[in-house]
């Protein structure tokens, strides 16, 4: 199996692409996609393949320096990475590279370098990153008849192959049969919008070596790091001094608190980056009158941290009252058994008792002064958030 190297996806995929299988990244125009391309292949260099990159939409200089915009060191591959260029003979400026395709506009040309090296290479991870390119140089029908060629070609020689097409307008039967033919495997990666594109999610459309699919997660780019898994809102809830602030703080890469005599009179916001994932967390605060704050926020995240004083049961009814508000949206939660280094603090199980909670509600022991428990049990959290695979 070739991991993607794009959390989340892998596990989706069941581990990865099998050798001799087709993978096609299906992005929606506008949409940050060709990083999917990148991602892949630069995972598979991490991992002791072999990697071949078809550059036609600019310069192999340029997506080589993409690679180190992404904190990706290539050069430590330099005898395991290839690049076919099929761009800078278009602009008739002279190549470097050990493979390049003279006439970029002549699927022929493009057909000859494809299959030579297929036949040449050790199993590798070849990239298109952009079909979109060479189907409007090409044609639509010519591209397609050598995409047919070039997979049946890795599947015999054991290579991995994987495309980055971006669906412009092009004829609906072509469209048709990329989605539902030509490839093994269809990652539809496409855009939230209401105006202008403000969230972006990948899904599989398509896997035939997979049982599930329709499949779906949110995801950033960043850079450096490439593509991060997105949570849009996680909610930090507990009652008055339960240590909610600290948790939220303990666990952030950033955070921003607005205290008053000592205590959180507004929001907590922290931000987290940790395997692969990029989160926003949002704590509020623990009084009463703050309960319409918990409600709104309910209504927009994706999953919650209850925080609750180990020492102190007294404040579990009022926890208990907060969780009740969340958990009217249906959010998957978590108790944060807060404070476990103090003496005669409740263990877990004990807790689990006094909430009369069912068996299978987590409590995760946490000193969160000292970030002790606190990133186990954001893992904990995100699993039940993203389904557990």
């Amino acid at each position: 199996m070739v991991e993607t190297g794009i959390p989340k996806l892998d596990d989706f995929l069941g581990g990865g692409i099998p050798v001799g299988k087709s993978l096609v990244y299906y992005n929606q125009p506008g949409i940050e996609g060709e990083i999917f391309g990148l991602q892949t292949i630069y995972s598979n260099l991490k991992s002791g393949g072999t990697g071949v990159f078809v550059v036609s939409s600019t310069m192999p200089d340029l997506v080589k320096s993409q690679f180190k915009e992404f904190g990706w060191d290539i050069e430590l591959y330099n005898d395991k990475l290839f690049f076919v260029d099929a761009y800078n003979p278009l602009i008739g400026a002279p190549s470097n590279e050990k493979y390049v395709v003279s006439q970029p506009d002549n699927i022929e040309g493009f057909n000859k370098i494809i299959t030579d090296l297929i036949k040449e290479l050790p199993p590798s991870t070849i990239v298109f990153g952009s079909l979109s390119t060479i189907m409007d140089l090409c044609g639509e029908k010519e591209t397609i008849e050598a995409v047919k060629t070039w997979n049946k070609m890795a599947m015999l020689y054991d290579h991995v192959i994987i495309y980055n097409f971006t669906a412009w307008p092009y004829s609906q039967e072509t469209l048709d049969l990329i989605k539902n033919d030509l490839f093994n495997a269809v990652i539809s990666i496409g855009g939230i919008a209401e105006r202008v594109i403000f969230g972006q999610y990948f899904g599989i459309l398509k896997s035939d070596w997979t049982e599930e699919t329709k499949k779906s997660m949110l995801f950033r780019v960043l850079r450096p790091g490439g593509i991060k898994l997105y949570i849009p809102k996680i909610l930090v809830t507990g009652a008055f001094d339960a240590g909610k602030s600290t948790f939220v703080h303990a666990l952030s890469t950033r955070a921003i608190s607005v205290d008053r005599l000592g205590t959180t009179i507004a929001l907590d916001h922290g931000h987290i980056d940790y395997k692969g994932f990029s989160a926003d967390i949002f704590g509020t605060p623990g009084q009463e009158r703050f309960d319409p704050i918990i409600k709104l926020l309910s209504g927009e995240s994706m999953g919650v941290f209850l925080v609750v004083d180990s020492t102190n049961p007294a404040d579990f009814v009022r926890a208990k009252h907060m969780l009740e508000i969340t958990k009217a949206y249906g959010l998957p939660y978590i108790i944060v058994a807060n404070k476990q280094d103090v003496s005669g603090a409740l263990t877990p199980e004990e807790i689990k008792e006094q909430f009369n909670m069912p068996e299978d509600v987590t409590v995760v022991p946490v000193v969160a002064k000292d970030k002790i428990g606190v990133f186990e049990a954001f893992e904990v959290l995100i699993d039940k958030i993203t389904g557990g695979t």
